[in-house]
Formats: structure tokens, C-alpha cells, sequence
């Protein structure tokens, strides 16, 4: 065979075992965006079946509330809850992932209308006419065990759901790492081939293929942010445009797909704070009301009382403690710097801020941004045995992120257990760098070199 039918046959397998690494990679990409959608179904389910089981819990406490004292305010929640049913219910039906967890969600339905209407509303109708009946002790069975009917299938939907979700993700990881293994696979085909005809080929093709071939390994092994290099041959340059527009595309879905997630943490914060915070502080409060009402010489209610107010500021400590962790409310309030302040006035050691950033900057730079920082705080405390942390914040065309630590030193950016796997990724997704210095008991200094976007 001549030349000219060598090179058409060579070129023609090396189109082909890279047309199907391409392919596996879109197939793997395609894959990643259904198990993404699925993924937020089934926590949108989980979300609705929550805010349910809540309204429940709302419409049990109102109603027993008002059959221990007979005031009408204490029937607030319950009238609250009352209102709001349908509308959730609806919306909790409707989130359904499954026809079985469908007809789950239809038993919940039907469980809790009945538990209003056959139940609850007359008991409370009962309790005002002053029907002794209603405040037996059979009454007050009947009415824990359909609440309890209905939250053990609550807890069996939302196992169900959690289990779907756990095996979706577990199926995407499995795709995601044939497909990566496959690309490796026709990538390193691809280059033997070419190293074969190297004695054939002119300069100018073996030099493009090569780096075009470095490109792809290290795009399979995770840099999105690597691209080729323009060339004058046609068929390279058409190649290298095409990884490029690949690339650009997974980067800007992975960057989209954290800043999705950001807006999640935000919205879950807000909705703790703004909701079962201030009614666990409203529900303390009439505790507390509560409390002063009962005489001291009642010992058994007001130890009660005293107990449940405990509990209750407990709670609302916890909760807070947890929505500042999904994403702390200083954050979009007063922005980066105002978070990493409050972050390391909360800190077990001390720590120092330093910050040159008078101007808010997009949002989704600053949540990752802040978890950068939270992050390496974290391993400085509880992985570096630190004395000492130094943050240091500077804004100009890049934010450039500093965190240094007087720690044990020695560890990376994958090192088990250092607190640091996945930060290269965070920033990676915003076209930043990440470099960690970590030598064996020189402490660990982290530095991370994000974009600000025009």
C-alpha cells in the first residue's frame, strides 16, 4: 500500500476510535443530566414530604395544645396547618418520582384527610363545647396512633426516595467511570497509531496529534480547563476546535451546575431561618408564657415547662448552627468579606483576616470562595493541629484566596482525611487554580487564584 492509502486507512481508524471516545464522553455527559434531573426530583420530593410531615406535626401540637389549656391562641397552628394542607398536599402528590411512591403519596393524602376531617376537626369542635369525651384518654390514643400511621409512612416514603437517590448516584458513578476508562482506551489507541506512522508523517502533523493526544489525557483525567492549541493543519485545527467547544461546554455545565447548587444551600438557609427557626422562637416564647402562668407549687408542670423551654432553645441553637453551615445568612447579607470575619471570629483558634475587598462581587464567586476558606480553616483545626490561622483576601482582576496555617504540615489536595479533597474542582469550575504548600511540619498554606467575571 502506498502512502496516500496508508494515511487514509490510519486516518480513518483514528477517526474512528476518537469519534467513539467522543461519543462515549457525550453519552457519559448525557447520562450526568439525567441522573442530575432525577437527582433534583427525588429531592424535591423529599423536600415536599418534609414540609408535610411538618404540617402534620403543626396540626397535632395546635390541637393538643388547645386540649391542655382551652385557649383558642394555641389553636394558631393548627389553623395554620388547616390552611395550608391542600396546597402541600397537592404539591407533595404531584413531586411523586414513581407510580409506587405515587400510590405511597396517595395513602399520606387520604391518611391526613382523614385525620383533619374525621378526626381532629370534630375533637376540636368537641373540647369548645366542653364534651368531657373529648379529652379521654382513648381520644388522645385514637389521635397518636393516626399520627403515628402516617409519619411511619412518611418515614417509609422518604427511605424509599433516599434509596432511589443513592442508586441513581450510584449508577451515574459507575457510567461516568466506564466512560472515562473507554475514552482513556480509544485516547491511548489513538496515540499508538499515530506513534506508528511518526516515520511518515511531516512535522507539522505529529507535533499537533501529540499535544492534542497530552490535551485529551489530561481532560480525561479531570482539567476541564485544558485546551488545545490552534494549528495551521485543517484536519488538526478542526479536532482541536472540537475539544475545545467540548471542554468550554463541561466546564460551563459544571460551573452552572455548582452555581445551582449554591442557590439550593441559599434558598434551604433563608427557608430555616425565616420558617422553622422563627416558629420553634414562637413556640419557646408561648413556653415561656406558658410557665408563667402555672404556679411553683405545681412541681411536676413546671419542671415540664422548664424542660420543654430547654429543649426548645436547644433547637433553635441546632438549627441555626445548621443553616449557617448550608450557607451562613452573613454571606448574602454583607457578603465575602463579612462572612470569612464572622467565620474566624468563630473559630477554637485564633484567627486573623486580612482583606483588601471593599465591593461585593457575584454571588456564586463568593459562596465558593467562602467555602474555600471554610474549608481550609477546617483542616487547619481539626487535621493540622494549628496554633494560628492567617486569611488573607485580595480583589483585582483575580481574587486571590490565602490560607496559612502553623501546623503539622503534609498534606495535599487528595490527601485522606485533610479536609481539602474536592477544593481544586470547586475552583476549577470558576477557570481558577488552586495550589496547596503543605512540607512535613512546615504548616500548610492554601492559595487559590479565582476570575472575577466583567
Amino acid at each position: 500500500m502506498g502512502l496516500t492509502s496508508l494515511t487514509i486507512a490510519a486516518s480513518g481508524l483514528l477517526a474512528l476510535l476518537i469519534g467513539v471516545a467522543f461519543a462515549v464522553l457525550l453519552w457519559a455527559i448525557a447520562d450526568a443530566n439525567s441522573s442530575a434531573s432525577a437527582r433534583r426530583a427525588s429531592r424535591t420530593a423529599l423536600v415536599e414530604a418534609g414540609n408535610l410531615e411538618q404540617l402534620v406535626l403543626d396540626l397535632e401540637t395546635g390541637q393538643r395544645g388547645f386540649m391542655i389549656t382551652k385557649r383558642e391562641e394555641f389553636l394558631e397552628p393548627w389553623q395554620a396547618a388547616r390552611m395550608k394542607i391542600p396546597a402541600e398536599a397537592r404539591r407533595f402528590r404531584e413531586t411523586a418520582t414513581s407510580d409506587g411512591q405515587r400510590r405511597v403519596a396517595a395513602q399520606i393524602t387520604q391518611g391526613l384527610d382523614s385525620l383533619v376531617n374525621d378526626y381532629s376537626v370534630p375533637l376540636v369542635e368537641a373540647v369548645r363545647r366542653g364534651d368531657p369525651a373529648a379529652s379521654s384518654l382513648a381520644a388522645t390514643a385514637e389521635g397518636k396512633r393516626r399520627v403515628d400511621v402516617l409519619r411511619a409512612r412518611f418515614d417509609q416514603y422518604m427511605a424509599d426516595e433516599r434509596a432511589k437517590l443513592a442508586a441513581r448516584e450510584d449508577a451515574a458513578g459507575a457510567n461516568g467511570r466506564r466512560a472515562v476508562i473507554a475514552a482513556g482506551v480509544g485516547l491511548a489507541a489513538s496515540t499508538a497509531l499515530v506513534a506508528a506512522f511518526t516515520v511518515l508523517q511531516h512535522r507539522a502533523v505529529v507535533r499537533p496529534v501529540r499535544g492534542a493526544a497530552a490535551a485529551a489525557g489530561r481532560f480525561a483525567a479531570g482539567d476541564l480547563g485544558v485546551r488545545i492549541a490552534p494549528s495551521t493543519v485543517a484536519e488538526i485545527g478542526a479536532l482541536g476546535a472540537s475539544f475545545n467547544t467540548m471542554a468550554a461546554s463541561l466546564q460551563d455545565s459544571r460551573r452552572r451546575v455548582m452555581e445551582s447548587v449554591e442557590a439550593v444551600h441559599r434558598r434551604t438557609a433563608r427557608d430555616l431561618h425565616d420558617g422553622a427557626q422563627q416558629r420553634l422562637v414562637s413556640l419557646m416564647i408561648g413556653l415561656r408564657l406558658a410557665r408563667e402562668l402555672v404556679p411553683d407549687t405545681e412541681s411536676s408542670a413546671t419542671e415540664l415547662l422548664d424542660q420543654s423551654i430547654a429543649n426548645a432553645q436547644t433547637a433553635i441553637d441546632e438549627l441555626r448552627e445548621l443553616a449557617s453551615g448550608i450557607y451562613p445568612l452573613v454571606l448574602t447579607v454583607k457578603g465575602l468579606v463579612a462572612a470569612v470575619q464572622d467565620l474566624a471570629s468563630r473559630c477554637p483558634i485564633p484567627a486573623v483576616v486580612e482583606s483588601n475587598c471593599d465591593q461585593r462581587i457575584p454571588a456564586a464567586v463568593e459562596s465558593n470562595a467562602y467555602f474555600v476558606v471554610a474549608e481550609a480553616v477546617t483542616n487547619a483545626v481539626k487535621h493540622a493541629q494549628a496554633s494560628r490561622v492567617d486569611i488573607s483576601l485580595d480583589l483585582g482582576e483575580i481574587l486571590q484566596i490565602q490560607v496559612v496555617d502553623d501546623g503539622v504540615g503534609g498534606v495535599g489536595a487528595t490527601t485522606a482525611g485533610s479536609g481539602l479533597t474536592g477544593l481544586a474542582e470547586r475552583v476549577a469550575a470558576f477557570d481558577g487554580t488552586l495550589t496547596i504548600a503543605s512540607p512535613p511540619g512546615g504548616g500548610t498554606t492554601v492559595l487559590a487564584r479565582i476570575p472575577i467575571p466583567a
